[in-house]
Parts: structure tokens; C-alpha cells; sequence
């Protein structure tokens, strides 16, 4: 099965902060919602563009992408 990664990209003199906060929600959605996941976390690409992401088999994109509304997803090489 294919792994996707989805992303939620944050922008300005805090994208990294805000980045980093995010994805401890998107660890906290996990652990609620009991989801196996292949991982989560940020990265920062530069002072002013972080993302959050969280990678999942595609099987579960819709009813995340739905709930967790991310900005733009890639396949998971």
C-alpha cells in the first residue's frame, strides 16, 4: 500500500514554532483516535517556511484529510 504524507505548511518569523506545536497535536489526534501511523513530525525549510506532517497508508487519507484538513499531500517514497 502506498504511504502518503500530509502536510500543513506555516509561514513567517514563527513557522518554526508554530510547525513544531502543531505536530504535537497531530501526535495528540493519534493517540486518541488510536491510528496506526508511520510518522509525524516537522521540518523546517527555511526562517520563514515550516511544515507539520504526518505520513499514513493511503487508506486513511480521506477520513484525515477530511477531519485534519491539510494543505497539500505527496506520495511517501
Amino acid at each position: 500500500m502506498r504511504k502518503l504524507k500530509l502536510i500543513w505548511d506555516f509561514f513567517g518569523p514563527h513557522a518554526n514554532k508554530t510547525a513544531q506545536h502543531h505536530a504535537i497535536h497531530l501526535e495528540d489526534y493519534v493517540k486518541l483516535e488510536k491510528l496506526t501511523v508511520h510518522s509525524t513530525g516537522y521540518q523546517t525549510y527555511s526562517d520563514s517556511h515550516s511544515i507539520a506532517f504526518l505520513v499514513i497508508d493511503e487508506n486513511l487519507m480521506i477520513p484525515i484529510r477530511d477531519t485534519l484538513k491539510p494543505n497539500r499531500g505527496e506520495v511517501f517514497l
